[in-house]
């Protein structure tokens, strides 16, 4: 079943076209917003605690397949109306809710975000925007045919580091970028083999409403849900979807990239099932404003992510051999853990190499550090220079306080009184980027070529991964 098979089949495939233009886009800015949360345990139960602490939200519906996430939720808000189904609950509600959120595994994103813009509602969906590119795709079409209010869950999208660093890199302060670097060292990824065999399914949990459009597999406890999906193929997008959105954003948005020419995995050959545990993959993006003629793009995911070279090489910094664990066991080189500051790259971040300098981007809450000729270079003046030009305020290093601002500015906006800054226009295509390195990583080593016009690959082989076959359910 295709995409659109699944919203002409649904209850409210017809109901969305029959709602008043009244309730669409934005609301008067004396009006209350009234919210229904799809997933509402684990990142959804902290997507509805932000969405909650905006003084101007009701939360009127939720819903999770999981009934024991669903009862936690419902102590916190129990005024709000509960459900295991989305498509129950949009259908039922109708015109009674204003915006939807949907914090669901990957695979469901598009699904129940896009039934909810069918019905001509504001949606905030959780990172990566979806789990095909053909998703992405319709999520931006539709966003902009019904001009929706639309904000993907990249929350230190709006943090002060970020919003920083991207104002310094259209300043100039390096020059042109020619290449960024960007890396994380978790592990969303599977190498072992499918699981055997099928565990009762707890009576708490709704596994086909689980599955939803994606296959649906035997039962394993502790390998689907509640947080393994992210590893599988099925279901997630691996380090690269989870991680790599937060970390590729602040780049890709002050670079004002477009989507690649060319992506290549190294990686271990696909098993179809689970995504590599390690991956780098390099994009070749068309220039911009900001870049040299072209841009290279190098993503390092996996334990000990990434390789040490010289574009990362920092002030002070030491490699070292460590001792062999085992006789059998080599010594590897990394860093001197002695080598505090200075000399420690950042576990996660991102390093803009340009024709006048290195600019680091540590992930996340630290504010990014100039290079030159293997020095750190002092910067405040140029940090204090634009935090005022723009009125970025000073930083804040509380997570909670600082969390809440990309979902208030969803909030805002469907109220009349903001605009979104990580809108589907934008997400689609970060996630599209995103997900063509996850289809690399089933031809290992080998150079695709996309048509961003076409939104084809140039080897046909690859374009059977860009959608998905929905299942009926």
């Amino acid at each position: 079943m295709n995409k659109r098979e699944f919203l002409k089949s649904s209850a409210i495939g017809a109901l969305g076209l029959l709602l008043s233009p009244s309730i669409l886009k934005a609301f008067p800015t004396d009006r209350r917003l009234r919210t229904a949360h799809i997933g509402v345990g684990g990142m959804g139960r902290a997507d509805l605690d932000a969405i909650s602490s905006h003084p101007n939200v009701d939360i009127f519906a939720l819903c999770d397949v999981d009934a024991l996430n669903l009862n936690e939720a419902h102590k916190l808000h129990p005024n709000a109306r509960t459900f295991s189904d989305y498509r129950k609950m949009l259908a039922e509600l109708g015109d009674q809710i204003d915006a939807v959120i949907v914090s669901t595994p990957d695979h469901t994103h598009a699904p129940a975000s896009l039934l909810a813009m069918q019905m001509n509602k504001p949606v905030y969906c959780q990172k990566p925007l979806t789990h095909y590119v053909s998703e992405s795709r319709e999520m931006k079409r539709v966003a902009a045919e019904k001009k929706l209010v639309t904000q993907m869950g990249i929350q230190v999208h709006s943090f002060y580091d970020y919003k920083l660093a991207t104002l310094l890199i259209q300043s100039g302060i390096i020059g042109k970028v020619h290449t960024v670097h960007a890396w994380s060292p978790k592990n969303h990824g599977y190498d072992g083999p499918p699981p055997q065999g099928e565990d009762p399914i707890p009576e708490t949990l709704d596994w086909n409403l689980w599955a939803g459009t994606s296959p649906k597999r035997p039962y394993k406890k502790g390998v689907y849900h509640p947080g393994r999906w992210r590893q599988l193929m099925d279901y997630g997008c691996g380090t690269l979807g989870d991680m790599g959105v937060h970390i590729f954003d602040t780049p890709y948005n002050a670079l004002q990239l477009d989507v690649p020419r060319t992506i290549v995995n190294e990686c271990r050959p696909t098993n179809g099932f689970g995504f590599p545990e390690h991956n780098k993959v390099t994009y070749e993006f068309p220039g911009t404003a900001y870049t040299t003629a072209s841009l290279k793009w190098i993503w390092y995911d996996g334990p000990g992510a990434p390789a040490i070279n010289e574009d990362l090489t920092l002030p002070n910094m030491k490699a070292v051999k460590t001792e062999a664990k085992k006789q059998d066991e080599p010594g590897v080189l990394s860093l001197d853990p002695k080598i505090a500051g200075d000399g420690q790259l950042p576990e996660q971040g991102a390093m803009f190499v340009g024709t006048k300098g290195r600019l680091l981007l540590p992930h996340f809450m630290q504010l990014p550090r100039k290079i030159v000729d293997g020095q750190y270079v002092d910067i405040s003046h140029e940090i204090d220079a634009i935090s005022a030009k723009h009125n970025l305020g000073k930083p804040v290093r509380d997570y909670d306080k600082e969390g809440a601002k990309h979902y208030h500015q969803f909030v805002d906006a469907c109220l009349g009184k903001a605009e979104c800054s990580a809108p589907f226009d934008y997400a689609s295509r970060l996630t599209e980027t995103i997900l063509l390195g996850t289809i690399a990583g089933r031809f290992p080593g080998e150079t695709l070529h996309w048509d961003a016009k076409k939104a084809k690959f140039k080897e046909e082989k690859a374009n059977q991964y860009l959608q998905g076959n929905y299942r009926s359910f």
